[in-house]
Formats: C-alpha cells, structure tokens, sequence
C-alpha cells in the first residue's frame, strides 16, 4: 500500500525515478479502481464507446471523467518515473502513439529493470 500512497502523493514529481515495485502494482490497483469507479457510477458501457455520443454528460459521468483525468495525469507521471529509472526520456512515452508496435515497446520500457548508472539519481520516496 506504500507504492499506492506515493502514487499520489508524488503525482507531480517528474524529476525522479520509480522502480518496478513502485509502479506495476498502483498501476494495476488503478486499473481494478477505474473499473469499480465505471460500474458505481454506471460508465462502464461507455468506456470506448466514442462513435455513440449524444452530447450527454449527467453528474456520473463528470464525476467519472475527473476521476479518469486525475488517474491519467498519475500514470502519466509514474510512468515517466520508471522510465528514469531504466535510464530513458520520459520522451519515449510518445511511442505509444504509434498503433500497438508503441504500446508493446513502451511496456517492454517499462518492465526494464533498474539502472544504477541513470541519469536521475532521485527515487520518488526521497522527493518531498
């Protein structure tokens, strides 16, 4: 629950790095939380359904979307973290924009293990 806790508490700390052990299980706990979020507040058949859209947006789906926003700006900064970690740009987070080649080799990036000669030599849990 650690990793979890520094997940947002740290959510805009760029400058740092984080290990596997600090990013694959908030990642997966914030997949699980995404999840629970869609179905309370009945998202959950929306979830990319963009070619349906009638223009409404009820409280539930407000609320979901700031949810979505916030979790998308921690993973957004975590996964720059554990780029820094394996001794790479958070740059290369744009790979994922190519169709599935990106997607695979950003996660092939983020399973990286650790490099002790990184450029970033400050692990998130020793930022204030």
């Amino acid at each position: 629950m650690h990793a979890y806790r520094e997940f947002w508490s740290k959510m805009f700390v760029f400058n740092a790095t984080a290990t596997r052990t600090q990013y694959w299980p908030a990642y997966l706990i914030n997949i699980l939380f995404v999840f629970i979020v869609a179905l309370l507040t009945g998202q959950y058949n929306e979830i990319g359904n963009y070619a349906n859209y009638n223009g409404d947006f009820p409280n539930n789906s407000f609320t979901f979307a700031i949810f979505t926003l916030l979790v998308w700006v921690a993973n957004f900064t975590i996964r720059a973290r554990r780029l820094h970690d394996s001794d790479h740009s958070n740059w290369w987070l744009l790979i994922g924009i190519i169709p599935l080649i990106g997607d695979i080799w950003l996660f092939v990036l983020l399973l990286l293990p650790s490099n002790p000669n990184s450029r970033w030599t400050v692990n998130q849990s020793d930022v204030d």
